[in-house]
Parts: C-alpha cells; structure tokens; sequence
C-alpha cells in the first residue's frame, strides 16, 4: 500500500472560545464604511492653586445616536485609555464630526505615543463648549455636548452612553470624513 506524504499544516489564526480570530473579526469590521469624530473634554485641575487642566482628545470612529427621546448617543472608548479614565472620573464631554477636510486633525488625534494634548490642539481652532467646557473644532460639520448616563463594559472596551445637552451644525459645507478599510477616505 502507498503512503501519502504528511501535508504540511498551514498555521491557524489563535480562535476565540466562538471561533472568530481578533484578525478575521478586524478584517470583516473593516468593511464598514465609518464617519470619524474627534472626541473630547476637559480635565480640570487637580489642585485648584495648581497648574491649570488640560484639553483632551481622541480620534473615534465607533460613535452613533442611540435614541432620540431623550437624545443619548454612545461612543466606544478602548478600555484603560486616558479618554476612558477621564470620563469615568468626569462626565461631560464633546464630539467634532470631522469634515473631508479635516483629516490631519484626525491623523493627530489617533497617534501612539503622541505628545501631550495641550500641543495637539494647539494650532487647531475651536470653541469652548458652553456645557461641557470640551473643545469644539472650528470647521466640524457638526458638534456635540454630551453628559455621560450610564457606562457599559463591553469586552476590551467601554461603551459611554451620554445625553446630548447641546448640539449645532456650524458648517453646512464639506463632506464627511470616512474611515473604510483602515484608512481614511472621502466620499466620491
């Protein structure tokens, strides 16, 4: 009788317990088309005799509405990060839905390691929130104020829920900035 040579295996993606790879899953996901904000807020002070607070931000594409009586919106924030630490500490935060145009403010926002907050919104313009105290970009196709409602822990990251106390249209022009298939794109 003939033996047949061994085939030679082929290494697996590392399964979850259901089956999905982190790799399978972030490929899939990467198919869905995502507008891009620029989530932030204010840290105050620690000592108010101290150094003044601080400006945070962060890129995020897993942003969307969830109801609207009472107006609440979600945005995901990676478990640990410094966004999600703050809001657990504060509640009031701000989205910037960013315009086509505004892709190196995204580009900045999502950096590892980057520099400290205070010099990544250094030469942007924006206003202050009257609710929330966060940065509004100038140039947003629209802004939020949101106060945090309820918080959920979901796998590696948390979910914070907010109710929208404000929210304005400053520039009817621009398209939005999308994020498909791990880069930023425009829409045709």
């Amino acid at each position: 009788m003939l033996k047949t040579p061994p085939t030679p295996s082929v290494p697996r993606p590392a399964r979850h317990a259901e089956g999905v790879s982190e790799d399978e899953f972030r490929a899939a996901m990467s198919r869905l088309a995502a507008g891009v904000v620029l989530v932030t807020a204010y840290e105050p002070p620690l000592d108010p005799e101290g150094p003044p607070g601080e400006d945070v931000g962060m890129t995020a594409t897993a942003f969307m509405s969830v109801s609207l009586d009472p107006p609440l919106a979600m945005i995901s924030l990676r478990e640990g990060s410094r966004m999600d630490d703050l809001l657990d500490e504060q509640p009031l935060w701000a989205v910037s839905v960013l315009s086509e145009s505004q892709r190196h403010i995204a580009g900045r926002f999502a950096m590892k390691g980057r520099v400290s907050d205070r010099l990544l919104f250094e030469d942007i313009p924006y206003v202050r929130g009257e609710a929330s105290g966060a940065p509004l970009v100038g140039g947003a196709l629209a802004t939020l104020e949101c106060r945090t409602e309820q918080r959920v822990a979901a796998g590696d990251h948390t979910l914070v829920i907010g109710r929208v106390l404000t929210a304005s249209v400053p520039s009817a022009d621009g398209s939005p900035l999308a994020y498909f298939r791990g880069r930023y794109r425009q829409l045709a």
